[in-house]
């Protein structure tokens, strides 16, 4: 059995930089995808259209092949003539990070209300905020990783409300209470599902630090909530992997002074590994639209080129995910299931 993808888009990625960024920004295509909607939090964070262009270009030096769709960081830097700018420059999207929630979010925001300016320039200029939807932990107010993402949804609500054409992408998705609170949004809201919170709830990474990601996963009826609206095919869910790839020693190790790294990486096997857990709930006819259709749409970025084959497995056969993981002048990454046995791959 083989299926052909209208060319893949992940609306989420993290491709870091240095030498790591040389290992992981290859397995973008590795993984099947050809659009990349790159995250700005590194060191430092891409604030401006110039950093923005620069990281650019260092990752097309790196992987040609693959159109990078990229971001700024909202910061108290950025202004309404920045956006215009990025706007003219070709950048797709700003990435709001609340402070503190996840990695390289040191220097995020702590109120919305300041950047209404920058979001009604952003509406101006058809650009796209992707929020991190979830608000810092508060023991005070009883915050905390579980509940942290539906305290966020009134900020989404009220930003939506007050510039209605604005187009807003809610990150990856963990809640019932974010699909609800997206389905109830205009035509102008979407939001982002990752493959590996299709699969996991809070057993699996509560004591296994290589499923810990941030925002964490939830409760069985939150996953079947994500299961749910991917299996309905509505077109304002789609695929952002966040993709958050590590050293393994950042995220197998944790001490009395400092925890595990957040993320789980899942771009070097994306495409298979989605088609396996769509399959796996019975959803396999909307991969093409999860994987790429319905988010181009909301982006408005065509797809170009022929058409990406998955073939399946047979005979009871199946695909191992590399247990090793893969390395590059020093630099390793180990991705999700890895060792695993998955039932898709991409076709030769």
């Amino acid at each position: 059995m083989e299926l052909a993808i209208t060319q893949p888009a992940d609306f989420h990625v993290h491709l870091r930089q240095g030498t790591l960024s040389e290992l992981v920004t290859p397995h973008v295509r590795k993984g099947g995808f050809s659009t990349a909607y790159v995250m700005p939090n590194l060191k430092p964070p891409i604030t401006t259209t110039d950093q923005a262009l620069a990281y650019k270009a260092a990752l097309e030096k790196i992987e040609p092949n693959v159109q990078f769709l990229m971001t700024l960081y909202l910061s108290p830097e950025l202004t309404p003539n920045e956006i215009r700018k990025a706007k003219h420059a070709g950048i797709a999207g700003v990435k709001s990070y609340p402070r503190g929630v996840t990695t390289n979010s040191d220097g995020g925001i702590e109120s919305y209300e300041a950047y209404y300016p920058v979001f009604e320039a952003m509406q101006e200029a058809d650009m796209v905020l992707n929020l991190h939807g979830e608000v810092p932990s508060d023991p005070s107010h009883n915050i905390h990783v579980l509940n942290a993402e539906p305290s966020f949804l009134p900020h989404l609500h009220k930003i939506h409300s007050t510039f209605p054409r604005l187009r807003i992408v809610l990150e990856h998705a963990t809640t019932r209470a974010a699909v609800e609170a997206v389905k109830a949004c205009g035509d102008t809201v979407a939001c982002t599902i990752t493959v590996h919170h299709l699969e996991l709830i809070v057993d699996d990474w509560a004591g296994q630090s290589w499923n810990f990601c941030k925002p964490v996963a939830k409760y069985p009826d939150d996953r079947q909530a994500l299961r749910d609206i991917v299996k309905e095919g509505h077109p304002r869910f789609f695929l952002g992997s966040d993709s958050a790839p590590h050293p393994p020693d950042t995220k197998s190790i944790s001490t009395p002074y400092c925890g595990c790294a957040a993320g789980i990486y899942t771009s070097p096997i994306l495409l298979p590994l989605t088609a396996h857990i769509l399959e796996s709930f019975g959803a396999l006819d909307r991969l093409e639209g999860f994987v790429s259709t319905f988010g181009r749409e909301f982006y408005k970025i065509p797809a170009t080129g022929s058409k990406v084959l998955l073939k399946r497995a047979t005979d009871g056969a199946s695909f191992s995910i590399p247990e090793e993981g893969y390395e590059l002048k020093g630099e390793s990454v180990v991705p999700f299931w890895a060792g695993k046995q998955i039932n898709w791959k991409l076709s030769e």
